[in-house]
């Protein structure tokens, strides 16, 4: 028996996800892909504005596109449920050192929900705790797609079925901790690139060989967020080893009662 899941991605979701994935990659991996001849090197004080403004655009379409293969009234009322939830739980640490409780409620939410689900929560979650937060700025289309890729990738572990129990909580703690730095990196390149021009060792000088942007943003990781994300990754494998069980069966529990897939069938029609 599968696992019912209230988006199914279709070959449009599958396209769309493609596509922000490949021009997310670009978003934020630019300074480091382009060199000294590049156009971006050439713009790199406006590429964060134009990327920030693009970014929404794109991540709107594909939230439209998964939306339009099948998410009904029920599974938007899912969404909206658990994206408050996880809007309300990320202020609750205040940012103090990492600790954001919201990132163990995406992981536990993509896996039971699968990828396509997932991304929209992560993404929705994200814009409304920076509406909550009044955290509003170039930055939120960036955080919206990383937590879109975080909350989708853990609808793409692998035994959606089989695995349950110890080994499915150690699976998913291992995921979270892993992502949660893999989320902080990703930002990083974000805020890493404001800082060209201050003539700090560790910002980003445009125009230079890859390699020596590359060393610095290493250490730009190492003196600014690695503190951060690890407060992130030991909270969500805390929680996830702890009531990570109880949150799983609450949400299985709450999509095999509300049968996503169920089909519309309607009884008392005259026969010919």
């Amino acid at each position: 028996m599968s696992a019912a899941r209230p988006v199914r991605l279709g070959p449009r979701s599958v396209a769309a996800l493609v596509l922000i994935g490949a021009v997310g990659v670009v978003a934020f991996g630019w300074p480091l892909l382009a060199d000294g001849s590049s156009v971006l090197a050439g713009r790199s004080q406006d590429a964060p504005w134009l990327l920030a403004l693009v970014l929404p655009l794109l991540v709107a379409v594909v939230v439209a596109t998964i939306a339009d293969c099948g998410m009904d009234a029920k599974a938007v009322a899912m969404l909206g449920v658990l994206a408050a939830v996880g809007a309300a739980l990320r202020p609750l640490g205040a940012g103090t050192a990492g600790l954001e409780p919201m990132f163990f409620l995406m992981v536990l939410s993509g896996r039971v929900l699968g990828p396509g689900f997932g991304f929209v929560l992560g993404a929705v979650t994200m814009f409304a705790s920076a509406l909550l937060t009044g955290g509003v700025g170039p930055w939120m289309p960036f955080q919206m797609l990383s937590m879109g890729w975080f909350t989708m990738g853990a609808g793409l572990l692998p035994g959606p079925v089989a695995l349950r129990g110890r080994g499915e909580l150690l699976m998913l703690a291992l995921y979270g901790a892993l992502a949660s730095f893999a989320y902080g990196t990703v930002m990083n390149l974000q805020g890493w690139v404001t800082l060209q021009g201050l003539g700090s060792g560790i910002s980003f000088q445009a125009g230079d060989p890859v390699r020596e942007n590359l060393v610095r943003f290493v250490a730009y990781c190492a003196a600014t967020s690695l503190g951060w994300d690890l407060g992130r990754a030991v909270l969500t494998v805390v929680l996830v080893m702890t009531i990570g069980s109880t949150v799983l069966r609450a949400l299985r529990r709450a999509t095999r009662r509300a049968a996503f897939e169920a089909q519309v069938t309607f009884e008392g029609a005259e026969k010919g």
